[in-house]
């Protein structure tokens, strides 16, 4: 039987927006086993990314649990949590959120270094030929198209060993075709390490791709 990594309990999450009270996720379940994937899909506004952002740790749900590797997440304190994001827990957002200063070589080691980890450079440039930019190591990010920018921030992400990505529209701000070669290094990547993956897409074709889907 396959390990469970993610487990989400009964999540429910509510806004208060203008006056009025907005229950946003009405007590969403779900499990996710070590190397599985999962697309999150819906319309805008059903939730989709307040989903992730609860299961990932980065908010806290008004009632229900998540527990990632057996620990209740609502119950860790944010420099636990910090830990977690670093070293068992990556990150693709819609946005690059790239340094500006460093280039792509430093902002894929940036995690290696907070962590002092040893061997930085070294994995950084192995994580930065995966996406294939071993060329544009030295260019900063104003130099770097969009579609290069999004793979040196998976490279960043995956550079850790991450037993988890979360994709939160990872292919948003990218042309069709850019996108579609975002996906094969995305699922590629994350297969050949074993992560998880909990991805959030409008992008029919692209959720297909992932082991099981859920439509908010």
């Amino acid at each position: 039987m396959a390990e469970i990594i993610l487990e989400a309990q009964g999540l429910v999450k509510v806004f208060e927006t203008g006056g009025k009270t907005v229950r946003v996720l009405d007590g969403v379940s779900l499990t996710l086993s070590k190397g599985e994937s999962l697309a999150i899909t819906g319309p805008s506004g059903s939730g989709k990314s307040t989903l992730l952002a609860l299961l990932a740790g980065l908010e806290r749900p008004t009632q229900g649990r998540v527990f990632f590797q057996g620990a209740d997440l609502n119950a860790l304190s944010e420099n636990q949590l910090s830990a977690l994001w670093g070293r068992k827990i990556g990150f693709v957002f819609q946005s690059y959120y790239l340094l500006p200063a460093l280039t792509a070589l430093e902002n894929v080691r940036t995690p290696l270094d907070i962590a002092g980890a040893h061997g930085a450079e070294k994995k950084a440039e192995e994580w930065l030929a995966k996406v294939g930019l071993s060329h544009r190591a030295g260019h900063l990010p104003s130099q770097l198209s969009g579609g290069e920018q999004q793979r040196v921030a998976l490279a960043r992400a995956m550079v850790s060993g991450p037993e988890i990505l979360f994709a939160d529209e990872p292919t948003g701000n990218l042309d069709t075709r850019t996108g579609k070669e975002m996906e094969e290094i995305l699922f590629s990547l994350v297969r050949e390490h074993g992560s998880a993956l909990v991805l959030v897409t409008h992008e029919a074709d692209f959720a297909k791709r992932a082991d099981r889907g859920l439509k908010l």
